[in-house]
């Protein structure tokens, strides 16, 4: 069980709920804090001008809603902003949403009814997903349309995707013994006024886009096996010189993945000697796609923890407004919704997972193409030259979804359009840049799978197997039980859809031991 409520909520944990099926409780003790705060903020609205409870909303907010009608003002206004367009969310998604929503109340500042957390909670544990649509969300006063749409669904009015079946909510909650939520003071307004759209879109982000920098690192260290690239571009030495945690990591990474390989070579046995030749045949330095993997992918990695830690304190956060603090008997009127934190991170996360894609695309591109390589048949064509055509149709997949990604990677974060009367005069777009890096990320899925695909016809063009260390040896056998080697020509989209499907399931980990300076340098 994952406990919300008694401490900081991970990414691990979300994690574990979203992945691996784990039940979300909420903590006693911060349920009563809920609960606490929303009989202060009852107590405390009666007879004073507070926005969102008697008043409109937006520029709307200069009039007075009489006390008879504020109940309703809260049901108006999550079915008026029920008017999202496009796809629904994957369900991924949605759940993650609903965590990062919940997670936001729980902190206690947001006055809500208790029943609104603990049908939050439990439409989490019945994996209920409310039909929220990707178009809508500017991203200041949050995300209000795509929760409006779980808002909808909460009061019981909205569909629900349950058991891959899109339903209404109340038919749903009347199966499962389920009770949609009361208005009781604001409600309508604590629901839809947030970042937590962009959060819970931007948690999976974080959590895939890891996946794919382990691949990634993976895929590079296997390329330098089968092209028995020099080791010292991996070496302890040369990365410790660049001040750089990222850079670092990744090396160490690949030293690990390499290690027992019997195709990686060392510099000082092949050309550290006395050569007569005039033009060598070794390549005295690989192509950059294969040196310099560490400066690459370094900076992504170093991205993707800061990008985490934004993430996961905006998950950890109160993002709506008001915010209603009954330890200090106040309610605090500002912009906790904007989600400009989350909308640069993503937008970094976008262009660090397009680059990823771009280097994997060119170590594609170097295995395929045998005037770079002079190594491998043109394609990695097993076949027939000319008669067969290997992966030659592959790549072409693999270049149009990378020059997609490139495009998708303008930044959101500089893109305002005033609306709303002017009163949203300056907007995150955070939804947007959490949705395009979501589709830039399972873009980058799709490049490495055919990139896998080919390094595996390599190791088969090779015949060497038993000379890979034990890492891409286990790579190379799982992903071979689900795409066999194939020389005659066939279709090839079934097999880019097993193995995408496999990556997304898996991490390639490897056990990396630390290495002192000390020991590296008595190694020399």
């Amino acid at each position: 069980m994952v406990v919300l409520g008694s401490k900081v909520l991970s990414l691990e944990e979300v994690h574990r709920v979203l992945f691996d099926g784990e039940e979300l409780v909420l903590d006693k003790a911060a349920v009563q804090n809920v609960n606490d705060n929303f009989e202060f903020l009852k107590k405390f609205s009666s007879k004073k001008l507070i926005y969102g409870i008697n008043t409109g909303f937006g520029p709307m907010a200069q009039y007075r809603i009489s006390e008879d009608d504020t109940h309703q003002l809260q049901y108006n206004l999550i079915r008026s902003h029920s008017s999202g367009a496009g796809k629904c969310l994957a369900p991924v998604l949605t759940k993650s949403l609903m965590i990062a929503r919940l997670s936001s109340f729980m902190q206690g500042f947001s006055g809500v009814h208790t029943d609104a957390v603990h049908l939050l909670k439990d439409l989490i544990n019945h994996n209920i997903y409310p039909c929220i649509y990707e178009h809508g969300g500017v991203g200041a006063s949050g995300d209000l349309v795509q929760l409006a749409h779980l808002a909808h669904a909460l009061i019981g009015e909205g569909n629900v995707l349950y058991e891959e079946e899109i339903r209404p909510a109340a038919e749903v909650y009347a199966q499962l013994g389920l009770k949609p939520i009361n208005i009781h003071v604001r409600e309508g307004l604590a629901i839809i006024n947030g970042t937590s759209a962009m959060t819970g879109i931007g948690l999976v982000n974080i959590i895939e886009a890891r996946k794919l920098l382990l691949w990634s690192c993976a895929l590079s260290a296997m390329i330098n096996e089968v092209v028995e690239a020099f080791d010292d571009h991996l070496s302890y030495e040369l990365n410790v010189v660049k001040k750089h945690v990222g850079q670092n990591k990744i090396a160490e990474m690949m030293r690990g993945m390499l290690k027992g390989s019997k195709m990686i070579r060392h510099r000082p046995d092949h050309l550290y000697k006395e050569l007569e030749e005039e033009i060598f045949k070794d390549k005295v330095q690989e192509y950059y796609s294969l040196r310099c993997v560490p400066q690459i992918l370094g900076p992504i990695y170093d991205t993707l923890t800061h990008a985490e830690t934004v993430v996961v304190g905006e998950l950890n956060s109160v993002s709506d407004n008001p915010v209603v603090d009954h330890r200090h008997q106040n309610v605090y009127h500002g912009g906790n919704f904007h989600g400009d934190y989350i909308s640069l991170e993503m937008d970094k996360v976008k262009i660090a997972i397009t680059k990823l894609s771009m280097l994997s695309e060119r170590q594609l591109n170097y295995l395929l193409n045998d005037k770079l390589n002079h190594k491998f048949p043109p394609f990695m064509n097993l076949g027939k030259l000319g008669f067969n055509f290997g992966m030659q149709g592959v790549q072409f997949t693999a270049t149009s979804t990378v020059a997609e990604n490139q495009t998708l990677s303008f930044p959101m974060y500089v893109h305002s359009i005033p609306n709303n009367n002017d009163n949203q005069d300056i907007v995150s777009m955070g939804c947007n840049a959490a949705q395009m890096t979501y589709k830039v990320i399972e873009n980058t899925f799709e490049v490495l799978t055919v990139q896998v695909m080919t390094l595996l016809q390599a190791v088969d063009y090779l015949n060497c197997q038993d000379r890979l260390g034990a890492f891409s040896s286990r790579i190379y056998q799982d992903i071979r039980a689900i795409f066999p080697k194939f020389i005659e020509d066939a279709p090839r989209y079934a097999d880019v859809q097993r193995i995408k499907a496999y990556l997304m399931r898996n991490e390639p980990m490897v056990a990396v031991e630390p290495v002192t300076e000390k020991r590296h340098k008595t190694s020399v």
